[in-house]
């Protein structure tokens, strides 16, 4: 992938995971990462409409996922797409946890455990 292709994916997100909304000076661990929201063993491209910033562990969890079963409905759902979705209609902040308001922000905080212990104390700090 092309440099100028990570610098514009960097600057479009402002530097911020846009799963978790981490941002890369808060990262515990390593520099964001570069992800395919569409994974290319699915046919994804690099293109930068297929690419988002997320944090190391936005980036494993989602893996390959494209949807996951929203806990709320039991029902086979898409992931919150950056690029297509808006954070703001999807999620919200209870104090340090991100709340799911759809079935897809729902789905995409458990696929990607957005509450985990672990981010819940970075947050916390």
């Amino acid at each position: 992938m092309k440099e100028a292709v990570r610098a514009f994916v960097r600057n479009r997100a402002k530097n911020r995971c846009e799963y978790c909304l981490l941002h890369q000076s808060d990262s515990p661990l390593a520099p964001l990462h570069i992800e395919h929201i569409r994974p290319r063993k699915h046919g994804g491209s690099d293109e930068p409409d297929n690419l988002c910033l997320a944090c190391i562990d936005c980036n494993l969890r989602k893996g390959s996922n494209l949807t996951g079963i929203d806990p709320a409905t039991d029902l086979v759902t898409a992931l919150f797409n950056p690029r297509k979705d808006l954070w703001n209609e999807h999620f919200e902040w209870k104090g340090v946890h991100v709340a799911g308001l759809t079935t897809s922000g729902r789905t995409t905080v458990q696929v990607l455990d957005l509450n985990s212990e672990d981010r819940l104390d970075l947050r916390s700090s």
